[in-house]
């Protein structure tokens, strides 16, 4: 009797398709067809707008001009403005700033959020049921914005960088996306875990954390977003000081005001650099980490969805 051996099952790479179930009709070529125009336009309308911003700041003052303002058709590259901006100065400062307000802002705020959300899964953790229904009541009412002002002031939290974090720190949803699949993972592993002695911070960091690397993830994300491009509210209303502006109030300023940042008035005068392509540039610097970080993160998402699931 010959043995039979299974092959292994070849997964799709990212270009192909994956596998058709045998229930299901093959697609017609108008179907084909229909999917590939309305995605060519979809990326076209994203991508379109992405290209006039990179390629603008990427030209010459004469090529700017010679546009009349935006430019779609590279004539020549130059890097003027990114090593102007790179060189020192508000621009650098400012994105040193956001990049230290992202890293602190998300490892704080994921850290409440985790332990949060984690004592909120414990149905027999005390007050749990209370607490959930306070920060449910938080989603839908708020004190507003001049409350949360006033309170910010009284702490001493004006013209600080915690102001830049502690307002906008924490998210309801968040705690509850993390709280929902928390509970979703078997209680079997947790009491064997409190049966060999485990107590909760270890089971958390050493069972929990581990089979929900795609949810944090995806939450990481989300703080890590809000805190990169949505700092510049929090600093337009608690920072007075120029200098501590992050890299989002430094290109709000740019572009409301039209003239280039302190230190690059020089270059602009001797007709090597244009006005339009740094505010391009810093476009592209505040938009750079995002574009590079999301698709790690996906990749990451699709393998913890495989790590966390409970075989049995």
């Amino acid at each position: 009797m010959s043995a039979v051996i299974d092959k292994p099952v070849k997964e799709p790479r990212w270009w192909e398709a994956p596998p058709r179930p045998v229930w299901e009709e093959p697609p017609s070529r108008a179907g084909v067809a229909g999917k590939g125009l309305a995605l060519s336009f979809v990326c076209l309308a994203i991508l379109f707008p992405l290209w006039i911003v990179v390629v603008t700041s990427l030209s010459s003052r004469k090529t700017i001009d010679e546009a009349g303002g935006l430019v779609m058709i590279p004539k020549g590259i130059t890097f003027v403005a990114y090593q102007e901006l790179l060189s020192g100065g508000q621009v650098t400062r400012a994105a040193v700033i956001s990049i230290l307000i992202t890293l602190v802002g998300t490892a704080f705020s994921m850290t409440v959020s985790v332990l949060c959300a984690y004592g909120l899964s414990r149905t027999g953790s005390l007050g749990h049921r209370w607490l959930l229904m306070v920060l449910l009541a938080t989603m839908f009412f708020s004190a507003g914005l001049i409350p949360t002002y006033l309170l910010v002031q009284s702490l001493g939290l004006t013209d600080t960088y915690l102001a830049l974090i502690l307002p906008s720190a924490v998210s309801v949803f968040n705690i509850l996306v993390l709280r929902g699949f928390f509970m979703g993972i078997s209680q079997e592993l947790i009491d064997s875990a409190r049966i060999d002695g485990a107590g909760d911070f270890r089971i958390l960091w050493q069972i929990v954390m581990p089979l929900s690397r795609a949810v944090l993830a995806v939450i990481t994300l989300f703080y890590a977003v809000g805190y990169w491009s949505g700092a510049w509210f929090n600093a337009s209303l608690y920072l007075n000081d120029q200098d501590m502006m992050p890299l989002q109030n430094v290109m709000i300023q740019l572009v409301q005001k039209q003239e280039a940042p302190v230190g690059l008035g020089q270059a602009i005068k001797t007709g090597e650099l244009s006005g339009l392509a740094v505010q391009m540039a810093v476009m592209v610097m505040a938009l750079l980490p995002v574009a590079v970080l999301s698709p790690f993160v996906q990749k990451h998402f699709k393998k913890g969805m495989l790590t966390g699931a409970v075989k049995g």
